[in-house]
């Protein structure tokens, strides 16, 4: 008899949507389903037609909750499930009409704890085909790690939904999403079950249509700092993951696990709908033209890693900030020197062009954030303005967030190695500025106090006020 497969959907206000979703699993060729819809307090109607699938067919069983969020709506399904295995759908995307057969078949001839397929991803009427192993044999946990490691942001590896999980396995290990996280919990749920698993097999079929989200961690309002608190805690799990894989040949893949920070700094990207690679929706049965989208925006080739994480970082601040990238990448370079010789030199130091530099000062300068004047000896004099505290606090707050995830797991001397690096780095860029005739640390010492006798005079009069 085929094996019971529990198909767990999260849904929350999805009245648009779901008839798509919930169609696309009830008209799935293999028909051994349960099927969990666990309605997260929606508020539209979305309940009235869940209940209404539940009528129609007895697969379908509809659970009702307060809004507790997707991972305690997922953590109650899997309470729930009764099925050997286990497979996930988001409300919004919807299953190709062979997905559960697909992916219970190397589960059953092979015995695999985990099978994992392609997917299609939308863009409006556009889609592309998303896949990464093409090894057609069954992988041990090793072996499917290395993949991994290859692509370690990649959606194909991270999400639910192109997959199916053994539930014995989820059960004796009490494997459950993390209700604390709003970004990778999917991810860390996946990196615990791999960690139980024996057997892996990869299909290069597609079973799935994801539909690019607007929900990104910037939409949600998220702060600087919880998103790298957020980036810091699932980096821990995923190195730890890869230290007891791989145990003492960990050192042969420690660079590449920390490239996942770099990898992950590109949360929340939007794919151009009419890439290469792309067909319309409804042409998937037709051969796809050139190569295949990548979800990540390639690999940092000798540079610091920090970099790249500080610089997605000052791109989420000035989206929170209503300010542009370019304009939160000046007030850091304000906040530690002052003085070029023009606005060329800025150009140099930051890899904007004169263009960009020239809007970029003017709005600063508009918005009352710094102000700046032209000196025939000392040449561009940058002033940072008491309102522009708000902005650079947070930029400062992010650098040190930024620092503690880059650092974490480095041993002492390589910790040693790395500030090092950066301080000979912080050198020769005060050596480009040949008009500072005093030393670096000096302008430093002076910019601080300088930020400092801001705040206590703002304090001070606002003591004022209350009296």
């Amino acid at each position: 008899m085929e094996p019971l497969v529990s198909l767990i959907v999260p849904v929350y206000n999805a009245k648009d949507y779901i008839n798509r979703c919930v169609d696309s699993i009830l008209n799935q060729e293999y028909q051994n389903l349960e099927i969990l819809l666990i309605d997260d307090g929606s508020s539209d109607g979305t309940d009235a037609l869940l209940d209404e699938y539940a009528a129609k067919d007895k697969r379908v069983r509809v659970i009702h909750q307060e809004n507790a969020g997707v991972s305690a709506s997922r953590n109650r399904a899997l309470d729930l499930a009764q099925g050997e295995f286990v497979q996930f759908a988001d409300s919004d995307d919807w299953l190709t009409p062979d997905s559960t057969s697909l992916l219970i078949r190397p589960t059953v001839e092979k015995g695999c704890d985990m099978v994992i397929g392609d997917f299609y991803r939308v863009t409006g009427k556009r889609l592309s085909q998303k896949g990464d192993i093409d090894a057609d044999h069954i992988m041990d946990r090793r072996e499917f790690a290395s993949y991994m490691i290859e692509n370690p942001a990649d959606f194909y590896y991270g999400v639910l939904w192109n997959k199916l999980f053994r539930r014995s396995i989820i059960e004796e290990h009490q494997i459950r999403m993390d209700e604390e996280l709003s970004w990778c919990e999917d991810f860390l749920f996946n990196l615990e079950y791999i960690r139980y698993a024996e057997s892996f097999y990869a299909i290069q079929v597609p079973v799935y249509y994801y539909m690019k989200r607007k929900d990104s961690l910037v939409s949600q309002g998220v702060s600087i700092s919880n998103t790298v608190k957020m980036k810091s805690t699932v980096f821990d799990y995923y190195n730890a993951f890869y230290r007891d894989v791989y145990e003492e040949d960990y050192a042969e893949v420690k660079q590449k696990v920390r490239m996942f920070l770099i990898s992950t700094a590109w949360d929340g990207f939007v794919m151009p709908s009419l890439a290469p690679g792309t067909s319309r929706l409804g042409e998937e049965g037709m051969k796809l033209a050139g190569g295949f989208l990548s979800d990540t925006g390639g690999i940092l080739v000798d540079r610091y890693y920090f970099d790249k994480l500080l610089e997605y970082q000052l791109g989420l601040a000035a989206m929170l900030k209503q300010i542009t990238a370019d304009e939160a990448i000046l007030l850091l370079l304000f906040e530690n020197i002052r003085r070029f010789t023009g606005r060329r030199e800025i150009t140099e130091l930051t890899g904007l062009n004169v263009q960009k530099t020239t809007r970029a000062l003017n709005r600063l300068k508009r918005e009352k954030l710094i102000d700046f004047e032209m000196d025939s000896e000392e040449g561009l004099i940058i002033d940072v303005l008491e309102k522009a505290a708000e902005y650079t606090d947070e930029i400062d707050h992010a650098v040190e967030e930024c620092k503690k995830v880059c650092l974490k797991g480095f041993s002492r001397e390589e910790t040693g190695e790395a500030e090092e690096f950066a301080a000979r780095a912080n050198e020769n860029v005060r050596a480009k500025l040949g008009q500072v005739s005093r030393p670096a640390e000096a302008a430093a010492t002076e910019i601080k106090i300088e930020k400092e006798a801001k705040k206590t005079a703002k304090k001070s009069a606002k003591k004022g006020e209350n009296k």
